[in-house]
This record gives C-alpha cells, sequence and structure tokens, in this order.
C-alpha cells in the first residue's frame, strides 16, 4: 500500500473545500457580466470600436463582431444561468457549471487561434476561467458519487502522460531546437515560434493534475497528511497556470531580459518547492517503502538539479548549454513518476475499497 486510508475516507477530509463554491460562484459571475456587456457592444458596433479591437485582428475568420458578439453574449447568460443554479444548489448546478467553464475554455483557445496570440487580456480573464475548472471538480464528485473517484485518481498518471507527450511534440514545430540543449521554458518563450502551441497544449495538465489532487482529497479520511499532500497538488495546480515567460536566447543575450524572466526564475524555485512538499507529505502518508522510493527521488532531484543550475546562466549570456535539457527532463521525468506511482497505487486501492459514501461531505452537494 503506498498511500494509507481508513474505512470511512470520505469524512473530514473534504469538509473545508466549500471554498470551491464561492471561487466558482465569483469567476462565473465576472465572466458571465463580461460576456454579457462585451457581446452588447460587439453587436451595437461590429466594427469593434467601442471596445477598441479592429476587425482584421480576426484574420479574415470573421467579416466583422457581429456573430463572435451575439456568442459572446450567449456564453454570458449560459454563466448567469450558471451562477444562479450552482447558488440555489439545484441538481443540475454542477451541469449548468460544467458547461459554461468548459465553453470559455473553449471560446478563448478558438479565439487565440484566430487572433493569433496571447494578449495581456488572457491573463486576466482566461485564467480565472481555469481556476473556475479546478473549482467545479467538487460539484462533478458530489454528483457522481464513488464512480468518478477511480477516475480521478487515475488522473494523475494521465497528467503525466500527456505533459511527456507535448514534450515530445512541441518541439518538433520549433526550427533549431534540440531537445538535448534546450530547456522546456524556452518553448513558451517570447519569440518563440511555439509559444501559443505550447501554451493551447499544457491546459490539461494542470486539469488533468488537479483532479488527481481532489481525488486525494476526498480519499484520505483521517490521513492528514494525504490530505495535504492533496491539497498541496491543487495549489501547485493553479500556482501553475500561469507563468511569466522568458525571452528567447539571443535576447537575452543582447541584454534585452525584462521583469518577466526575473519572475519566470521565481515561479520556477516556487513549483520546486511545490513540488518536493508534495513529494514530501505524499511520503508522510504511505508506506515504508513509498517513503523510501521518495528520498531517493528527492535526492536525484537536487543532483540533477544542480547539473542544470551550472548551465542555467549561460542561457542569459547566449552561452552553449550543453545536456541542460536532458538534465531538467531527467528532473521533470523524476516528479512526473513519482506522480504516476502514486497515481496508480491509489486508483487500485479506490478500486477495490469501493465502499466510499458522499453523502456527509458538507460543501460537495
Amino acid at each position: 500500500m503506498v498511500l494509507k486510508t481508513t474505512k470511512t475516507p470520505l469524512t473530514k477530509s473534504a469538509e473545508n473545500v466549500s471554498w470551491h463554491r464561492l471561487v466558482l460562484l465569483i469567476v462565473l459571475g465576472v465572466e458571465g457580466a463580461g460576456g454579457v456587456v462585451g457581446g452588447i457592444l460587439f453587436g451595437l458596433a461590429p466594427d469593434g470600436h467601442y471596445m477598441d479591437m479592429p476587425v482584421k485582428m480576426m484574420h479574415g475568420t470573421f467579416s466583422d463582431f457581429l456573430v463572435p458578439g451575439f456568442l459572446l453574449t450567449v456564453m454570458g447568460f449560459v454563466s448567469v444561468c450558471a451562477v444562479v443554479a450552482v447558488l440555489k444548489r439545484h441538481s443540475h448546478g454542477w451541469l449548468m457549471a460544467g458547461i459554461a467553464v468548459g465553453g470559455w475554455i473553449i471560446w478563448y483557445t478558438v479565439e487565440i487561434i484566430i487572433i493569433r496570440e496571447l494578449h495581456i487580456l488572457h491573463l486576466f480573464w482566461g485564467v480565472p476561467v481555469l481556476v473556475a475548472a479546478i473549482a467545479w471538480v467538487p460539484l462533478l464528485v458530489a454528483r457522481a458519487g464513488t464512480k468518478a473517484l477511480t477516475p480521478m485518481l487515475y488522473c494523475g498518471l494521465a497528467s503525466s502522460l500527456w505533459y511527456l507527450a507535448i514534450n515530445i511534440l512541441v518541439p518538433q514545430f520549433y526550427p533549431g531546437y534540440y531537445l538535448a540543449d534546450y530547456t522546456p521554458s524556452e518553448l513558451s518563450a517570447f519569440g518563440a515560434p511555439t509559444r501559443i502551441m505550447w501554451v493551447l497544449l499544457v491546459i490539461p495538465y494542470p486539469l488533468l493534475f488537479s483532479s488527481f489532487g481532489w481525488g486525494i482529497v476526498v480519499t484520505s479520511g483521517e490521513n492528514k497528511a494525504a490530505r495535504i499532500t492533496g491539497m498541496l497538488i491543487i495549489a501547485y495546480c493553479m500556482f501553475n497556470l500561469y507563468w511569466p515567460p522568458m525571452h528567447t536566447r539571443d535576447v537575452l543575450a543582447s541584454g534585452g531580459g525584462t521583469l518577466s524572466d526575473t519572475l519566470h526564475l521565481v515561479w520556477a524555485g516556487i513549483t520546486v518547492i511545490l513540488s518536493v512538499l508534495i513529494m514530501g507529505f505524499g511520503a508522510a502518508a504511505g508506506s515504508k517503502q513509498f517513503r523510501v522510493y521518495t528520498i531517493i527521488s528527492i535526492a536525484l532531484l537536487l543532483v540533477f538539479g544542480l547539473l542544470t543550475s551550472k548551465l542555467a546562466g549561460n542561457i542569459d549570456t547566449g552561452e552553449p548549454t550543453p545536456l541542460i535539457g536532458v538534465w531538467e527532463r531527467i528532473n521533470i521525468g523524476i516528479f512526473l513518476i513519482w506522480v504516476g506511482v502514486l497515481s496508480l497505487a491509489r486508483a487500485g486501492e479506490s478500486h477495490k475499497e469501493k465502499k466510499t459514501t458522499l453523502s456527509t461531505i458538507p460543501g460537495l452537494n
């Protein structure tokens, strides 16, 4: 057994999750109001002058903003209806909220593809939708019951496999990018040809990983370390919904670095700390064998982290960084594999037990 549980895993472990409803209500309320107002303004001025958006930004996809404005208005009303349904705890509130959140994710994804750029407004309007998607999961759990638990616990493995897949796929579209000598962060750098592709394709990773975190939370029972592990995973995912991007090597070498590059390093440091905390509490919640495996994994993280950091400074100066991509990807892989092992173990245990009930969880229904 990797992560210890009790015979009544869904008790106090999820009693403090009612915050998710507040997050969901706030995000959908703001998105709904913005959608209705924005849609009406586009309808009144299809040329976009009320919103200070030129039609040419759509690169010929639409002749004006009339159709996008109508769709935006519809999305706004759907979000408002979802807010009312969740607020009144309607039996279909989970479905309405899911449709609204999913609709906004599709909206922003298509919008980015059409305008062919990432705008600062996507940070203020798009990222909160992803936060809402994470906050929506408990509503699904409350509706689906125990049927949702095993799939959620497999989401940990799915998240690791997804991240591995995009690390293989995306570099193929970056001429001159070498996996061995370039870091994953450079795939989303300002000016990188793969920036938009990476940002869009990486979205499922935090959504899958956070679902795994919720799965651990609601099956942790009296195991406080397990509950903390799940909440840390959720915090990790929310924090990583946005990364301040770095610049490409040529820009950095010419002194073109900005605050975003500094914040990128800060984000990296905090992410590493969260990763180690997740592994530490995960080990504390598990068996002796799993603790030993975790200790070895953390030790390897330190070794390959040092190898990576030794070469990281060369990126700013434009000097060669031989094997930095190998060392960093090994580091990432250690964490991904650890998550996969935990995911398989927890899913296996959940499948065997089948004794869980959700009726005692305040805030999930």
